[in-house]
């Protein structure tokens, strides 16, 4: 039925992956291997790629798959 989801089948799994993707836009990150880069907030997020604008790195291309940003709460957003 239109408007309906079920247990099984890709429309319930695309609904998953934004509920619980804590990399969304406006999140604010840290890179591990790269902590002079500062804080840095996302910018977009579209599979595995993430852009996030960081303090002292500027716009920079993520693989998620390869790095696992640490999420940052309470915290000032980049200027």
């Amino acid at each position: 039925m239109k408007g309906h989801y079920r247990l099984s089948g890709r429309p319930l799994f695309i609904l998953m992956i934004a509920v619980f993707n804590p990399l969304t836009p406006g999140a604010l990150v840290r890179h591990p291997g790269q902590p002079d880069w500062g804080l840095g907030q996302v910018q977009s997020a579209v599979g595995q790629r993430v852009t996030v604008n960081f303090e002292n790195a500027g716009k920079v291309l993520i693989n998620a798959a390869v790095v696992t940003l640490i999420l940052v709460r309470d915290a000032d957003p980049p200027r």
